[in-house]
């Protein structure tokens, strides 16, 4: 009789799967099954990594770059990374005080085992990347969550903040523009904010992956810019993922202070160590090189959002705001709940999506898991032709449900 292994380990018995990259697969196995399905799951750019881009990764390449290197990454991308903090951004960084990770994501994840300790508590804005509580958990670490509805836009405010910190709070995690609701935070926002964070003096982890993708003409501030001491407790959190179409490349970035940098320097080199060689040649020239791309994926983007959100906001039942950045739209879908649908019962978002997804042949990820039960998020990162036949989906599925 075989032995009963004993069991893996509480934290990680307690992590969940991703609900993007769970709606994301479910989608590509219907697609592999020659289902004509449609999707605004994964918030990933549908434009090709740009030319100059691609061929600095296959010069690398052929000119044998392929070999390790120091674990925090290649000088000249820390380098490319402070001159492109410093040209987008205002912030002044030295190659010293950052940190080059396989992704946003995992610079993120570093930067919480880092900072956090057993029993320490991370306040999250909510609606939130649903990541962030999971990574906070793995840490060891206490997620609370403090939400805004889409009556403030989705944005909380300092004094909510405020009465969410207790002596056991460590950090504050702040995404803007915000993944899922698009909502950018203002100049007085986030000022009000890192007062709150000096006062009680917590560190700030500053996820800036969409700051390039902000639209009409408004103005983009990273709470890191605001003044030196709130500089001081942020880790900001970068990449080259979404402005450059480059989610496979896998090069993301953190910037901090000096003693944090190191921490999390060790960190990685004793876990992943850095990422692809070749990735970060890549990336070098992303952040060193043309910036025209990016500009013309922007106003693409722009477009799209504004057909999507014109189009939603004209179907009985559901609606949404004006997203400010990012690629994401919070559809409000509260009206179905508790109503039946194709025979069944409503009592969520998760059950409006799987069921948009089944009858309507249509891939969007419910909100719950976002800390924002009742939405949907659509993400616009495709094009115009699939936004018309998703929203031409939903309201056939509205209409005959």
């Amino acid at each position: 009789m075989l032995q009963v292994l004993k069991p893996i380990s509480k934290i990680a018995s307690h992590v969940q799967a991703s609900t993007t990259l769970a709606i994301d697969s479910m989608f590509k196995d219907m697609k592999a099954n020659g289902i004509d399905v449609v999707g605004f799951g994964a918030g990933e750019p549908d434009f090709p990594t740009p030319e100059h881009i691609k061929q600095a990764g296959i010069m690398a390449i052929e000119t044998n770059k392929t070999k390790y290197t120091p674990a925090s990454g290649l000088l000249d991308l820390k380098k490319a990374a402070c001159y492109r903090l410093r040209e987008d951004n205002n912030l002044i960084y030295r190659p010293d005080q950052i940190v080059v990770a396989s992704g946003a994501k995992h610079a993120i994840f570093i930067a919480l085992m880092v900072l956090c300790d057993p029993g320490d508590e991370v306040v999250i804005a909510a609606p939130y990347w649903v990541s962030y509580s999971e990574m906070v958990q793995q840490a060891g670490a206490i997620p609370v969550i403090v939400a805004a509805g889409e009556e403030q836009h989705f944005k909380i405010t300092a004094e909510q903040l405020d009465q969410a910190i207790t002596p056991k709070t460590k950090a504050f995690m702040l995404n803007s523009p915000s993944n899922p609701t698009g909502m950018v935070y203002t100049k007085e926002e986030l000022e009000a904010i890192a007062a709150v964070c000096i006062k009680h003096n917590i560190y700030v982890i500053a996820d800036d992956i969409y700051s390039n993708l902000v639209y009409d003409d408004l103005e983009y501030h990273s709470i890191a810019s605001l003044n030196e001491e709130i500089k001081r407790r942020c880790i900001v959190i970068n990449g080259v993922s979404k402005s450059y179409a480059m989610t496979g490349w896998r090069i993301g970035y953190a910037a901090a202070a000096p003693e944090i940098a190191r921490a999390m320097s060790n960190y990685v080199s004793h876990s992943t160590s850095a990422p692809s060689t070749i990735s970060q040649y890549a990336a070098i020239e992303a952040l060193n090189g043309p910036q025209e791309d990016i500009e013309e994926m922007r106003k693409a983007f722009q477009a799209r959002r504004d057909h999507l959100v014109e189009r939603m906001n004209q179907i009985e039942g559901v609606s949404c705001i004006k997203p400010q950045g990012a690629f994401y739209v919070m559809m409000n879908m509260e009206s179905f709940i508790g109503k039946e649908m194709y025979g069944q019962l409503i009592v969520d978002d998760n059950d409006f999506a799987k069921l948009f997804l089944e009858k309507g042949l249509v891939a969007t990820v419910p909100c719950s898991a976002f800390a924002a039960p009742g939405f949907i998020r659509w993400s616009y990162a495709t094009s115009m032709q699939e936004i018309d036949k998703g929203i031409d989906r939903l309201e056939n599925f509205i209409k005959n449900a």
